[in-house]
């Protein structure tokens, strides 16, 4: 197999192991009523996964920084593999909350050594593109993994998803271990060193404006089932449909975040996609009986949401190019602890108010983003931040 294809493997993968992450948004009915908790209560899962991916990766990755980059990748999918298990093995919350840590944690590992990994198997000059066929597995999960979760756990048992990733991570733990090289681990970096750069006023400001940005959209995504069964005909076809057209907006959003901002400059093309996520959500918010209205509303919403992403991602490495692996990684991070956070306050939110009580949280979630982001405009003028000042921070 040449390196092409083992890129392309890695891809496959990552859509699986995305799929662990995403897939459990549109099945979380189906789970709360198996586990017999309320959906409030199933959404803390998203949470579990969420603060495992955020806390847990960045310590394993560190711990095991020496160890050759294909033993890191067999060790995250080993652990995915137990946390699959586990979750296949109980019907109880609390085990099932353990689950959903451990694959927050693989899943984490995995994604950030499998864009490392990619880079060293490109050729010269083609890194960039590899690492993108990386990310373009991970995301596609989002596209078809709540979908196809949705479709499955409404045929079958919503457990169903999590046996096919399962036999699959057993596939993926063998093809990594034949047919990858031995590769070194890369110098590490000290997590006193990673959140040093936090004493930076401006990196600060900007990763908050990720951390509420992704709140927003993590109090929508994760009770996204709930509050459509609640505002459309209770219709599986019909749920499973706008669920995969809101997958697609969120490819849309991704590319036309990076147009935008190669045309209109990364503060604009921020500020404009955080602007229409509010208008969106509090028209929403106004309760207009419009099936129509209401889905072309969340198609906007989502692809604003996605294109405050990758913009987000160059925005910081402008600001920090001494230490851009760094800075992602502490964006990445921030972006699941906007999900872990988001996940309980939504739930909060539908069992103490109602479902439909959401579309506010987020809206005012993605204010309160825009005013930390006008904050950095005072930064604006100032030098990037690069190696030798970040060694003073």
């Amino acid at each position: 197999m040449n390196n092409t294809w083992k890129i392309y493997m890695l891809s496959l993968i990552g859509f699986f192991v995305g799929t662990s992450q995403f897939g459990i948004v549109g099945m979380l009915d189906k789970i709360a009523a198996s586990v017999d908790i309320s959906v409030s209560t199933a959404g803390q899962l998203v949470t579990a996964f969420a603060l495992g991916n955020a806390i847990g990766a960045p310590i394993v990755i560190v711990a095991t920084a020496k160890m050759s980059q294909r033993k890191q990748l067999l060790l995250a999918l080993a652990i995915i593999l137990v946390g699959i298990i586990s979750t296949l093995m109980t019907s109880e919350f609390f085990p099932l909350m353990a689950a959903r840590v451990l694959l927050g944690v693989g899943t984490g590992v995995f994604i950030v050594t499998a864009y490392a990994v990619s880079a060293k198997l490109a050729p010269p000059g083609k890194q960039g593109s590899a690492m993108a066929n990386v990310a373009m597995g991970f995301s596609s999960s989002l596209v078809m993994g709540v979908p196809i979760g949705r479709v499955i756990a409404s045929a079958y048992d919503w457990k169903t998803i999590f046996w096919i990733i399962g036999i699959f991570s057993i596939g993926a733990l063998i093809a990594v271990a034949k047919l990858l090289p031995d590769m070194e681990g890369e110098e590490p970096v000290p997590l006193s060193q990673r959140l040093a750069l936090l004493k930076s006023p401006q990196l600060a400001l900007a990763l908050g404006v990720t951390f509420f940005v992704f709140l927003g959209f993590s109090v929508m995504d994760t009770y996204i089932t709930p509050y459509l069964a609640a505002i459309l005909p209770r219709t599986e076809h019909g749920i499973s449909a706008i669920l995969f057209a809101l997958g697609i907006g969120s490819v849309v959003g991704s590319k036309l975040g990076g147009l935008l901002a190669d045309r209109l400059g990364t503060f604009r093309t921020l500020l404009g996609a955080m602007s229409v996520q509010i208008l969106a959500l509090l028209l929403l918010s106004a309760g207009l009986n419009s099936i129509i209205f209401s889905v072309m509303l969340l198609l906007i919403w989502v692809i604003a949401c996605w294109t405050f992403g990758p913009t987000q991602n160059f925005n910081l490495v402008s600001q920090v190019p001494g230490a851009s692996s760094i800075v992602l990684s502490l964006n990445s991070s921030f972006v699941q602890l906007g999900f872990a956070a988001g996940a309980g306050i939504g739930g909060m939110a539908v069992g103490g108010i109602s479902v439909t009580a959401i579309t506010w949280i987020s809206a005012l979630s993605a204010a309160c983003a825009i005013l930390l982001f006008i904050g950095t405009r005072s930064f604006a003028h100032k030098k990037p931040l690069t190696e030798n000042r970040i060694g003073h921070l």
